[in-house]
């Protein structure tokens, strides 16, 4: 999603400076602190996100936007020492003493907290004012000299009366999270038993009054994954279920992805993430799973799962197996461009003896007039097998292979 949404900078998300992920449904911040570490300008608003995380490495980031999302406590901004504008509108933001924690942001002067249940306190404006003196600009209003010093004046007589009302929003999410809990538990038990409840229109959810929380927003927004996922299934045939393995118990070749091969030949896209591919070897094939999509080679020889081992490179991101044979021989590679057969057999030679009767010269083959100097000689490469037509730059590790139960 990062890289499609970096067009305008090439989709190179290292150098990445600003983007926007805005109603994605994203529930987690994640990777953004590893992957982007340039980042000035992120846009998160109107999302499900629950936690404000894993940002505390983006040590460039000058424009927060988390508007319309379900965080309830500001924290984990510590580590963004440039940060200069936050936007929480339209929050659950109810513990207001957890604005203390911007204090590490010096160079943060505006704050956006409008539509917060914060802001119902009394003397919201007031706290904020006096706890973060850096900022200019709190809820789209500038911050005078004047209204600094009345605050910091009345500061002593609001803080108690500001503890009693958060411990107040407290108890009352606590309620609120335990009454979500119950009706959810009840949602899965609980069956129709006649057949009007069985036919209950779908607008009866939306009709049904709730109160406006975390939970609420979350409950809807998987009603409406539910009512799409069933519109786009109305009209399509179920397909035909996966086969990997024959009634006689033999694999298929299979290639899903759809990658580019020849041979045995794996290319995935240079940009794929390694955490998304996942490596299986049996003894008499190889599967590649890469977003649940199936790679499946049958192997020409029995191999060792256990001593398999696959790498994969860092500049052209092919994926190399080393796969050890059953019994006497050397290790069989499956690689890009290279057929893992022995090389009596990818050269189209037929590897038994030559025999007399097959209509061949019995003498010497260098009386043929083929010059008798070793077959590297004659054009073809020494190097290894595992190097031919693999990239020669590093291998990153990428997963023990063991064998399935």
């Amino acid at each position: 999603m990062i890289r499609m949404r970096a067009e305008h900078n090439d989709k190179e998300i290292c150098s990445l400076e600003e983007v926007s992920l805005h109603q994605q449904n994203i529930e987690k911040i994640e990777h953004l602190d590893r992957w982007c570490r340039n980042l000035k300008i992120l846009y998160l608003q109107n999302n499900l996100i629950p936690r404000m995380e894993n940002l505390g490495h983006l040590k460039k980031l000058q424009y927060l936007n988390l508007a319309l999302n379900n965080i309830e406590v500001i924290e984990n901004l510590e580590g963004c020492e440039s940060l200069e504008k936050l936007d929480l509108t339209v929050n659950f933001v109810g513990r207001l003493s957890s604005v203390e924690r911007l204090k590490h942001n010096p160079h943060l002067t505006e704050l956006f907290l409008v539509g917060n249940p914060c802001t119902k306190f009394q003397g919201y404006r007031e706290y904020v004012v006096v706890t973060l003196p850096q900022l200019k600009w709190l809820d789209g209003a500038k911050i005078s000299r004047s209204e600094r010093i009345r605050a910091c004046q009345r500061m002593e007589e609001l803080k108690g009366g500001l503890q009693e009302q958060e411990e107040e929003h407290v108890r009352r999410r606590q309620r609120e999270r335990q009454e979500a809990h119950i009706k959810e538990s009840r949602g899965v038990t609980s069956t129709p038993t006649s057949p009007s409840e069985q036919e209950l229109p779908a607008d009866r959810f939306w009709n049904t009054p709730c109160e406006f929380s975390p939970e609420s927003r979350v409950e809807a927004h998987r009603h409406l994954e539910e009512k799409q996922r069933a519109e786009e299934n109305k009209g399509k045939k179920p397909k035909a279920p996966r086969t990997l393995v024959t009634a006689e118990g033999r694999p298929l070749n299979i290639n899903e992805p759809k990658f580019p091969c020849h041979f045995l030949s794996l290319r995935p896209h240079r940009h794929m993430d390694t955490s998304l591919m996942d490596v299986d070897v049996q003894p008499t094939f190889a599967r590649v799973t890469v977003k649940g999509k199936i790679f499946q080679v049958v192997l020409p020889a029995e191999v060792k799962p256990d001593s398999s081992v696959a790498h994969r490179s860092q500049t052209t991101g092919h994926l190399l197996l080393t796969m050890s044979r059953v019994g006497p021989g050397r290790l069989l590679p499956l690689t890009a461009g290279i057929d893992p057969a022995p090389m009596t057999s990818t050269a189209g030679i037929d590897p038994a003896p030559m025999t007399p009767t097959a209509g061949i010269d019995p003498t010497p083959m260098t009386t043929a007039g083929i010059d008798p100097a070793p077959m590297t000689t004659a054009g073809i490469d020494p190097a290894p097998m595992t190097t031919a037509g693999i990239d020669p730059a590093p291998m990153t590790y990428y997963k023990k292979l063991t064998k399935s139960k």
